[in-house]
């Protein structure tokens, strides 16, 4: 009788490499979800919304694929590769001439990224309509920043809001109070996205107007496609705007300065990233790197886990990103229009109320610089980034640490540093109602001492 021993000379048909498994995984996954989003599309009646629906889902399959193929191959990113970036691709912003020319200012649009909710501190609603100072929302201070520029230098700089489906509704009943100032305020939506089960890895709509918390809006770098499929970016080239200044609502050190916008177009950038010196409360920042002689956004989550530290050092790494960007228009539409828009992709992992665990495929618009001409980082104060994520930021920024000019929070000139000091608020105060409410008691009981002393003898 012949032994059962295996022949090497043959192989079971079925037997692949783990390669060979993961690319054929892919492909059926591809597959599947293709005829998910068509299936969806046919849903629609209307034929604009069927065609505009479809647009957006193929932006989002574009991306799944990108993601796929990611992880059939593990593609990593090599880190012997990854180098500090050089003088020329970190300019430090005393280096910059002071402009006091508003001449390029007509040729200027600001863009504030308007897609998240306050739900993390409390609030209903979009997160700009938090009142931050003297009962002013974010979107005011904005609005008040704009509007003097523009009567100060008599010029029209638009300011747009790229708003999500969350925030969309919410936002348009707000700015309306704007009517009469003197600013143009314009919006548009970013995309709408299928949250994808983990498992299955197929969208979570059953169909094209299923329940909200199925959906995501899929980060900012988004926006390219957004301002392009809106038809906003053809209008403002056409209305003569060059550049557009780009940062997120919530940063309130975010303003227009012309000593950047003067170097933009002297040194005839397309894209200039707003860097500011690392501190250890910004060690999961992206940063500026240098990848093979081309300048880069690195994100934390592109980061192997045997090199954490070295990422997290701000010895290696002393500058990260504050998502204030300066962007040429014209270069946004070449770009897209050459099919070179390809933003790395971040897998944001979620679970439902329901218990099910599911993926959102995001970007980053700052990943967006090593596909633009003569790209760079300038390395601002930190006074440019003062971003407001919780009620510690909160309770800094509404102290006497700062006072308002024109809508710009400006530093206190009796404080010896410029430093910011860290407040670190315990989690009794993370809601803004917890906050107020705490105030509230401390001011009563200030004046009930101050009251004490008085009538003591």
């Amino acid at each position: 009788m012949d032994s059962l021993q295996p022949n090497p000379e043959r192989r079971h048909p079925h037997s692949l490499s783990a390669l060979d498994f993961q690319k054929t995984s892919s492909s059926l996954a591809a597959n599947a979800m293709r005829a998910e989003l068509n299936k969806l599309a046919h849903m629609h009646q209307d034929m604009k919304k069927r065609k505009d629906f479809e647009n957006e889902m193929d932006h989002f399959f574009s991306l799944f694929t990108r993601y796929l193929s990611e992880k059939s191959k593990g593609t990593k990113l090599d880190w012997e590769k990854v180098k500090s970036p050089s003088s020329e691709q970190i300019i430090p912003y005393a280096d910059l001439p002071v402009c006091e020319n508003p001449q390029h200012l007509n040729k200027l649009a600001v863009l504030k990224l308007n897609g998240g909710l306050g739900t993390t501190m409390g609030c209903i609603g979009p997160k700009s309509a938090i009142e931050v100072r003297d009962g002013m929302t974010f979107l005011d201070l904005s609005v008040r920043q704009i509007e003097y520029l523009n009567s100060k230098f008599d010029v029209n700089v638009p300011f747009i809001l790229m708003n999500s489906f969350n925030t969309d509704d919410h936002t348009k009943r707000i700015i309306q109070k704007y009517g009469s100032h003197k600013i143009d305020i314009l919006t548009f939506n970013q995309s709408r996205y299928p949250r994808i089960n983990k498992e299955s890895l197929l969208p979570m709509p059953r169909s094209p107007g299923g329940d909200i918390s199925q959906w995501y809006p899929p980060g900012h770098g988004d926006l390219f496609e957004s301002l392009i499929n809106s038809g906003l970016l053809d209008r403002l080239i056409s209305e003569g705007k060059e550049y557009v200044f780009v940062s997120n609502v919530d940063n309130l050190g975010a303003v227009v300065d012309l000593n950047i916008l003067q170097r933009m177009v002297d040194s005839d950038s397309e894209f200039i990233m707003e860097v500011t010196d690392k501190t250890k409360a910004d060690i999961k920042g992206g940063t500026i790197i240098d990848y093979e002689g081309t300048v880069r956004l690195l994100e934390v989550a592109q980061v192997p886990s045997e090199h954490m530290e070295d990422f997290k050092s701000i010895k290696k790494f002393k500058i990260f990103n504050t998502n204030n960007l300066w962007i040429n228009l014209k270069a946004i539409k070449r770009v897209a229009d050459e099919g070179e828009l390809s933003l790395e992709v971040i897998v944001n992992s979620k679970t439902l109320e329901s218990g099910e665990k599911v993926i959102q495929l995001e970007t980053a618009v700052g990943a967006a610089i090593k596909h633009f001409k003569n790209a760079y980082g300038v390395n601002v104060p930190r006074n440019r980034f003062l971003p407001v994520k919780s009620t510690s930021d909160l309770f800094l920024v509404t102290s006497d640490l700062y006072s308002l000019n024109h809508g710009e929070l400006v530093m206190n000139p009796k404080r010896l540093f410029q430093s910011v000091p860290l407040v670190k608020l315990g989690d009794e105060f993370k809601k803004v109602f917890l906050l107020l409410r705490f105030a509230q008691v401390q001011m009563v009981q200030i004046v009930q001492l101050l009251n004490w002393c008085i009538s003591e003898p």
